[in-house]
Protein backbone atom coordinates (compact mmCIF):
# COMPACT_ATOMS: atom_id res chain seq x y z
CA UNK A 1 0.00 0.00 0.00
CA UNK A 2 1.16 3.41 -0.98
CA UNK A 3 1.85 6.10 1.46
CA UNK A 4 -0.45 8.67 -0.67
CA UNK A 5 -2.96 5.43 0.18
CA UNK A 6 -2.18 4.86 3.78
CA UNK A 7 -2.55 9.00 4.10
CA UNK A 8 -6.11 8.68 2.39
CA UNK A 9 -7.09 6.33 4.81
CA UNK A 10 -6.54 8.16 7.95
CA UNK A 11 -8.15 10.97 6.36
CA UNK A 12 -10.91 9.84 5.83
CA UNK A 13 -11.32 8.27 9.55
CA UNK A 14 -10.78 12.09 10.66
CA UNK A 15 -13.19 12.94 8.15
CA UNK A 16 -15.73 10.16 9.68
CA UNK A 17 -15.39 10.18 13.43
CA UNK A 18 -12.78 12.93 14.71
CA UNK A 19 -9.62 11.04 15.08
CA UNK A 20 -7.28 7.94 14.15
CA UNK A 21 -4.26 6.25 15.46
CA UNK A 22 -1.41 5.79 13.38
CA UNK A 23 0.68 3.00 14.72
CA UNK A 24 4.78 2.88 14.47
CA UNK A 25 5.09 6.06 12.96
CA UNK A 26 8.27 6.54 14.86
CA UNK A 27 11.06 4.58 16.12
CA UNK A 28 10.88 3.59 19.51
CA UNK A 29 14.32 4.98 20.07
CA UNK A 30 13.04 8.44 19.19
CA UNK A 31 10.72 8.67 21.51
CA UNK A 32 13.35 7.29 24.29
CA UNK A 33 16.25 9.33 23.46
CA UNK A 34 13.58 12.40 23.57
CA UNK A 35 12.22 11.06 26.86
CA UNK A 36 15.94 11.42 28.19
CA UNK A 37 16.56 14.46 27.18
CA UNK A 38 13.85 15.51 28.65
CA UNK A 39 13.96 13.68 31.62
CA UNK A 40 15.35 16.64 34.33
CA UNK A 41 12.50 18.59 32.69
CA UNK A 42 10.06 16.66 33.67
CA UNK A 43 11.50 16.20 37.69
CA UNK A 44 11.67 20.19 37.97
CA UNK A 45 8.62 21.11 36.54
CA UNK A 46 5.78 21.76 39.31
CA UNK A 47 2.17 20.55 39.11
CA UNK A 48 -0.55 22.51 37.23
CA UNK A 49 -2.36 24.60 38.59
CA UNK A 50 -6.54 24.50 38.25
CA UNK A 51 -8.91 21.85 37.34
CA UNK A 52 -8.44 22.23 33.82
CA UNK A 53 -4.65 21.61 33.77
CA UNK A 54 -4.89 19.15 36.51
CA UNK A 55 -3.03 19.42 40.22
CA UNK A 56 -1.31 16.29 39.48
CA UNK A 57 -0.58 17.06 36.01
CA UNK A 58 3.06 18.62 34.90
CA UNK A 59 3.06 20.37 31.23
CA UNK A 60 6.12 22.48 29.56
CA UNK A 61 6.43 23.16 26.19
CA UNK A 62 9.87 24.86 24.19
CA UNK A 63 10.59 21.35 23.18
CA UNK A 64 12.35 22.31 20.42
CA UNK A 65 15.13 23.60 22.22
CA UNK A 66 14.89 21.44 24.96
CA UNK A 67 15.98 18.28 22.93
CA UNK A 68 17.19 17.72 19.07
CA UNK A 69 14.58 14.98 18.96
CA UNK A 70 12.00 17.27 18.95
CA UNK A 71 11.80 18.07 15.35
CA UNK A 72 11.65 14.27 14.30
CA UNK A 73 7.76 14.30 15.54
CA UNK A 74 7.58 18.45 14.63
CA UNK A 75 8.35 17.51 10.97
CA UNK A 76 7.07 13.80 10.83
CA UNK A 77 6.19 13.87 6.69
CA UNK A 78 3.12 11.55 7.14
CA UNK A 79 1.68 14.02 9.74
CA UNK A 80 2.62 17.02 7.68
CA UNK A 81 0.77 15.86 4.94
CA UNK A 82 -2.37 15.59 7.04
CA UNK A 83 -2.03 18.70 8.93
CA UNK A 84 -1.54 20.44 5.41
CA UNK A 85 -4.34 18.64 3.87
CA UNK A 86 -6.81 19.14 6.75
CA UNK A 87 -6.25 22.47 7.22
CA UNK A 88 -5.02 23.90 3.45
CA UNK A 89 -8.45 24.68 2.12
CA UNK A 90 -8.80 27.68 4.76
CA UNK A 91 -4.76 29.29 4.90
CA UNK A 92 -2.16 29.47 2.86
CA UNK A 93 0.57 27.56 5.13
CA UNK A 94 0.40 25.65 8.42
CA UNK A 95 2.30 26.70 11.75
CA UNK A 96 2.96 25.12 14.93
CA UNK A 97 0.32 25.59 17.52
CA UNK A 98 2.47 23.69 20.20
CA UNK A 99 5.00 21.65 21.31
CA UNK A 100 3.99 20.24 25.14
CA UNK A 101 5.26 17.67 27.13
CA UNK A 102 2.71 16.50 29.65
CA UNK A 103 3.03 13.90 32.56
CA UNK A 104 0.03 12.30 34.40
CA UNK A 105 0.62 11.15 37.99
CA UNK A 106 -1.17 8.46 40.00
CA UNK A 107 -4.50 10.34 41.41
CA UNK A 108 -5.10 12.49 38.70
CA UNK A 109 -8.71 12.76 38.06
CA UNK A 110 -10.45 12.74 34.19
CA UNK A 111 -10.02 16.14 32.75
CA UNK A 112 -12.62 17.69 31.39
CA UNK A 113 -14.15 17.22 27.82
CA UNK A 114 -13.23 19.50 25.57
CA UNK A 115 -12.26 20.81 21.98
CA UNK A 116 -9.32 22.82 21.81
CA UNK A 117 -10.99 24.69 18.87
CA UNK A 118 -12.91 26.79 21.29
CA UNK A 119 -9.77 28.89 22.25
CA UNK A 120 -10.72 30.91 19.10
CA UNK A 121 -14.24 32.12 19.28
CA UNK A 122 -16.83 32.96 16.54
CA UNK A 123 -18.19 30.31 14.35
CA UNK A 124 -16.03 28.11 12.78
CA UNK A 125 -18.55 27.01 10.10
CA UNK A 126 -16.81 23.58 8.45
CA UNK A 127 -13.35 24.66 8.54
CA UNK A 128 -11.07 22.90 10.57
CA UNK A 129 -8.84 24.76 12.45
CA UNK A 130 -6.42 22.58 14.29
CA UNK A 131 -4.74 18.95 14.32
CA UNK A 132 -3.68 17.62 17.19
CA UNK A 133 -1.03 14.84 17.58
CA UNK A 134 -0.42 12.93 20.59
CA UNK A 135 2.96 11.07 20.96
CA UNK A 136 3.07 8.86 23.69
CA UNK A 137 6.01 8.20 25.49
CA UNK A 138 4.74 5.60 28.21
CA UNK A 139 2.50 2.57 27.15
CA UNK A 140 -1.09 4.27 26.75
CA UNK A 141 -3.67 2.23 28.33
CA UNK A 142 -7.50 3.10 30.25
CA UNK A 143 -5.52 2.45 33.85
CA UNK A 144 -3.04 5.38 33.62
CA UNK A 145 -5.00 7.75 31.67
CA UNK A 146 -5.00 7.40 28.16
CA UNK A 147 -6.68 9.85 26.16
CA UNK A 148 -9.93 9.38 26.07
CA UNK A 149 -11.72 10.30 22.33
CA UNK A 150 -15.92 11.14 21.97
CA UNK A 151 -16.18 10.00 18.28
CA UNK A 152 -18.17 11.96 15.98
CA UNK A 153 -18.26 15.32 18.32
CA UNK A 154 -16.38 17.08 15.17
CA UNK A 155 -19.72 17.15 13.55
CA UNK A 156 -22.38 18.21 15.80
CA UNK A 157 -22.81 20.88 18.39
CA UNK A 158 -22.60 19.48 22.06
CA UNK A 159 -24.28 21.58 24.62
CA UNK A 160 -24.22 19.78 27.67
CA UNK A 161 -21.81 16.86 29.16
CA UNK A 162 -24.89 14.66 29.15
CA UNK A 163 -25.88 14.49 25.74
CA UNK A 164 -21.32 13.06 24.63
CA UNK A 165 -21.29 9.25 23.76
CA UNK A 166 -19.29 7.16 25.40
CA UNK A 167 -15.48 7.54 24.45
CA UNK A 168 -12.62 5.31 23.40
CA UNK A 169 -10.13 5.03 25.32
CA UNK A 170 -6.73 5.79 22.99
CA UNK A 171 -4.57 2.81 24.29
CA UNK A 172 -1.65 1.98 22.07
CA UNK A 173 2.38 1.81 22.60
CA UNK A 174 5.00 4.64 21.79
CA UNK A 175 5.75 4.91 18.37
CA UNK A 176 1.91 5.46 17.70
CA UNK A 177 0.25 8.48 16.59
CA UNK A 178 -3.10 10.06 18.20
CA UNK A 179 -4.41 12.24 15.51
CA UNK A 180 -7.16 14.44 16.08
CA UNK A 181 -8.91 17.02 14.92
CA UNK A 182 -9.24 20.77 17.04
CA UNK A 183 -13.23 20.40 16.90
CA UNK A 184 -13.04 16.86 18.09
CA UNK A 185 -14.30 16.21 22.06
CA UNK A 186 -11.39 14.96 24.35
CA UNK A 187 -9.31 14.73 27.34
CA UNK A 188 -6.93 13.07 29.39
CA UNK A 189 -8.57 10.00 31.44
CA UNK A 190 -7.53 9.54 35.22
CA UNK A 191 -4.49 7.69 36.01
CA UNK A 192 -5.48 5.39 38.56
CA UNK A 193 -2.04 3.45 37.83
CA UNK A 194 1.08 3.29 40.32
CA UNK A 195 3.02 5.16 37.56
CA UNK A 196 3.33 8.36 35.63
CA UNK A 197 1.53 8.98 32.24
CA UNK A 198 4.09 10.55 30.03
CA UNK A 199 3.39 11.88 26.40
CA UNK A 200 4.41 15.24 23.51
CA UNK A 201 1.23 16.73 22.02
CA UNK A 202 2.16 18.51 18.58
CA UNK A 203 -0.46 20.83 17.59
CA UNK A 204 -0.77 22.42 13.67
CA UNK A 205 -3.06 25.37 13.05
CA UNK A 206 -4.31 27.36 10.59
CA UNK A 207 -1.01 29.64 9.50
CA UNK A 208 -3.13 33.20 10.32
CA UNK A 209 -4.42 32.08 13.60
CA UNK A 210 -3.02 33.42 17.09
CA UNK A 211 -0.94 30.37 18.28
CA UNK A 212 -1.80 28.41 21.89
CA UNK A 213 2.12 28.81 22.70
CA UNK A 214 4.26 31.99 21.62
CA UNK A 215 6.43 30.83 19.16
CA UNK A 216 8.43 33.90 18.90
CA UNK A 217 9.10 33.77 22.50
CA UNK A 218 9.39 30.12 22.73
CA UNK A 219 11.98 30.02 20.08
CA UNK A 220 13.65 33.39 19.54
CA UNK A 221 15.95 34.18 16.68
CA UNK A 222 19.36 32.88 18.50
CA UNK A 223 17.97 29.46 18.78
CA UNK A 224 15.51 29.26 15.27
CA UNK A 225 18.58 29.96 13.82
CA UNK A 226 19.85 26.53 14.15
CA UNK A 227 16.20 25.28 12.82
CA UNK A 228 16.22 23.72 9.59
CA UNK A 229 14.06 26.04 7.02
CA UNK A 230 11.27 23.44 7.20
CA UNK A 231 10.90 23.49 11.23
CA UNK A 232 12.16 27.85 11.14
CA UNK A 233 8.93 27.86 9.15
CA UNK A 234 6.52 26.01 11.34
CA UNK A 235 7.67 27.97 14.44
CA UNK A 236 6.90 31.38 12.80
CA UNK A 237 9.43 32.78 10.91
CA UNK A 238 7.52 33.41 7.58
CA UNK A 239 4.76 35.68 6.76
CA UNK A 240 1.43 34.53 5.52
CA UNK A 241 0.43 36.55 2.63
CA UNK A 242 -0.76 38.73 2.49
CA UNK A 243 1.98 40.77 4.44
CA UNK A 244 1.04 38.96 7.78
CA UNK A 245 3.53 37.98 10.79
CA UNK A 246 5.76 40.61 9.14
CA UNK A 247 9.20 42.09 10.85
CA UNK A 248 9.45 45.77 9.34
CA UNK A 249 7.81 44.89 6.41
CA UNK A 250 10.25 41.56 5.51
CA UNK A 251 9.56 38.11 5.75
CA UNK A 252 10.66 37.35 9.87
CA UNK A 253 13.33 34.86 8.17
CA UNK A 254 15.46 37.70 7.92
CA UNK A 255 16.07 38.11 11.98
CA UNK A 256 17.85 34.53 11.63
CA UNK A 257 20.51 35.67 8.99
CA UNK A 258 24.07 36.56 10.08
CA UNK A 259 23.42 40.59 9.22
CA UNK A 260 20.00 42.12 9.80
CA UNK A 261 19.70 45.11 8.48
CA UNK A 262 18.99 48.29 11.19
CA UNK A 263 16.47 49.46 8.03
CA UNK A 264 15.41 46.89 6.42
CA UNK A 265 13.48 47.77 2.78
CA UNK A 266 9.22 46.76 3.45
CA UNK A 267 8.41 44.48 0.56
CA UNK A 268 5.02 43.57 -0.55
CA UNK A 269 4.59 39.90 0.49
CA UNK A 270 0.87 39.20 -1.52
CA UNK A 271 -0.89 36.64 -3.40
CA UNK A 272 -0.81 35.80 -6.75
CA UNK A 273 -4.24 37.54 -7.53
CA UNK A 274 -3.86 40.02 -5.10
CA UNK A 275 -0.03 41.06 -6.95
CA UNK A 276 -1.63 41.06 -9.98
CA UNK A 277 -4.45 43.68 -8.93
CA UNK A 278 -2.25 45.76 -7.26
CA UNK A 279 0.29 45.51 -10.64
CA UNK A 280 -2.87 46.57 -12.31
CA UNK A 281 -4.10 49.69 -10.59
CA UNK A 282 -0.55 50.65 -10.33
CA UNK A 283 0.42 50.31 -14.09
CA UNK A 284 -3.06 52.56 -14.57
CA UNK A 285 -2.00 55.44 -11.92
CA UNK A 286 1.33 55.80 -13.59
CA UNK A 287 -0.04 56.44 -16.81
CA UNK A 288 -2.39 58.77 -15.76
CA UNK A 289 0.15 60.61 -13.41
Amino acid sequence: MTDAVKTGQWLDQLASVGYCIIPDLLPKSTLGNLEADLESDFQQTPFGQGDFYGYRTKRFGSLLRRSRFAADLVCEPTIISLAERILKPACERIQLNVAQAIEIHPGEIEQFPHCDQDMWPGDKGGQQYLLNVMWPLSRFTKVNGATRLYLGTHKQSVEMLEQLPDPIVAECPPGSAICFLGSTIHGAGANRSDDVRRAIVIGYSLGWLKPYENLWLAYPPHIAKDFEPELAELAGYTQHRPNLGNYEGQCPSTLLHDIVPAFPRATDALRPDQQAAVREFAGAQRLTS
